[in-house]
């Protein structure tokens, strides 16, 4: 009976969430995270829905509660567990800092931040940036104590951002210490959480 009862509570939470994304987007084409993918052919299961409408809003309702302003310049999509950052923001540092506030939303897999910093764009500096950046991550994947795939990287006038999550704090020092050993770097700013510090939702 209580198996019974959880999924007729899922399926009127399912309703409500129908019914909500419907008065949000109304007639556009675009579908369920912009992918032209209608709500009734999800692949996603009913819960799995359920459960990404809800880390999404927990997300951009923490977002708004640090700055109103990221209500237009930050967009959060939650896909299975995984979850998308698009938008503008205007330093490294708030890049870092609302990764951070992803990788601490309750049930996440992932995080992928594609948040681009507001600057005129400088070819020199960049070509330098990205060169730093490339052998960063040559040197992640060839180090076999790290998981590579676990970290993004940006670099920026010299400084490099890594964010991501550790196996260890072995590892996690490693990352660091690999990030130093760049010609050119001038400090590496780390927000690396422990796998053990996720709050990692139990099913």
């Amino acid at each position: 009976m209580s198996s019974i009862k959880k999924m007729i509570n899922k399926f009127l939470l399912y309703l409500i969430f129908l019914i909500t994304i419907n008065g949000c987007v109304g007639t556009s084409s675009q579908g369920l995270f912009g992918t032209g993918v209608s709500v009734a052919i999800d692949p996603r299961s009913l819960g799995t829905q359920i459960d990404d409408n809800i880390m999404q809003k927990n997300l951009t309702a923490r977002l708004l509660l640090v700055d109103k302003k990221y209500l237009l310049s930050v967009n959060t999509k939650v896909l299975d567990g995984r979850i998308f950052l698009t938008g503008k923001v205007d330093d490294p540092e708030e890049k870092l800092k609302i990764t951070k506030m992803a990788w601490e939303t309750k049930g996440v897999r992932s995080v992928r931040n594609n948040l681009n910093i507001k600057e005129e764009f400088n070819f020199k500096q960049s070509a330098k940036d990205l060169l730093i950046t490339s052998q960063l991550r040559t040197a992640l994947v060839l180090n076999k104590n790290i998981k590579s795939t676990n970290y993004n990287i940006d670099t920026y006038k010299k400084k490099i951002y890594i964010y991501g999550i550790a196996q260890s704090k072995d590892e996690q020092k490693q990352v660091i210490e690999e990030g130093k050993t760049i010609p050119g770097v001038e400090r590496v700013i780390a927000s690396i959480l422990l796998i053990d510090d996720l709050r990692i939702q139990k099913n």
